[in-house]
């Protein structure tokens, strides 16, 4: 079966006027038109094409590379607006359409926007929707305490950043857990930092509790190499400076110094840290 909305590996069966036809191991065919068409090619050579539907609705293949595919989450342009909707850049010839009622929020020509593509049950069409999280569920998790996931950063709210965990969950990073400018449609790594009773899932940037240790030390290790072997920081510094300079919180910052200590690698005195 050939999946709109996604890459097919298809056999070239015959060459026609309009371009190749392609088929399938079980027989259905699309149209490469002539403008895809590779410069050298032989009949039942296999070609790797992405098929969606023309202005026709009808399925055709290319070979361009879109910036997202069914079942995908990407943050696209709005390159105009009609009456029915907004037409967004997908990097094909049609664009892809977001009708109205799945806009989030009212999309405007020229913005950038994170959306789910789907395929409509209805018309069997490709869709856009910006309410990403209804293609999210925390019902059945995949994922548990102190994994490494990747996550999209999706939308601000008053006590932190939400993300997409691992393209299927909902996931939300504290205001207390960012040490660094994000930014809507961020891909980064994450670890789940608390699984919730309730399914909802806590994410952090960094590593959780000892794991947490190692990857502190070095950047402060790597911070007094940069300083001449010296940093104006303590256990008794603001950890608004310390998360200024360190990007890290207090808490974190005291486990690292103190691993660091123990491995005799720095002096701590009153005014500071030292290299040893």
């Amino acid at each position: 079966m050939i999946k709109i909305g996604d890459y097919n590996t298809l056999e070239i069966i015959r060459e026609t006027e309009q371009g190749l036809y392609l088929a399938d191991e079980e027989g259905n065919e699309v149209l490469l038109p002539n403008r895809y068409v590779p410069e050298a090619f032989k009949i039942w050579e296999k070609l790797e094409v992405f098929v969606y539907l023309d202005d026709e609705e009808r399925p055709v293949a290319v070979t361009d590379k879109p910036h997202i595919k069914v079942g995908e989450f990407a943050v696209l342009r709005c390159s105009q607006v009609s009456d029915y909707g907004a037409f967004l850049d997908w990097g094909l010839l049609k664009e892809l359409f977001c009708p109205f009622k799945e806009q989030a929020f009212k999309m405007k020509r020229g913005g950038w926007y994170l959306v789910y593509c789907y395929v409509d049950e209805k018309t069997g069409r490709l869709a856009a929707s910006s309410k990403t999280n209804h293609f999210l569920s925390n019902k059945e998790l995949t994922v548990q305490q102190f994994d490494e996931v990747d996550i999209i950063v999706s939308h601000p709210s008053d006590i932190g950043m939400n993300v997409i965990v691992n393209n299927i969950h909902s996931g939300l990073i504290f205001k207390d857990d960012i040490f660094q400018d994000l930014s809507i449609g961020d891909r980064l790594k994450g670890i789940v930092k608390k699984v919730r009773p309730d399914n909802k899932l806590d994410i952090s940037l960094g590593q959780i509790g000892y794991r947490n240790i190692e990857p502190n030390a070095e950047a402060i290790m790597h911070e007094l190499e940069d300083n001449g072997g010296y940093l104006n920081l303590t256990d008794k510094s603001d950890p608004e400076t310390i998360k200024e300079v360190l990007q890290m919180s207090k808490k974190n910052f005291k486990k690292a110094v103190g691993s660091l200590y123990k491995q005799r690698l720095i002096e701590i005195k009153d005014d500071g840290i030292y290299l040893v």
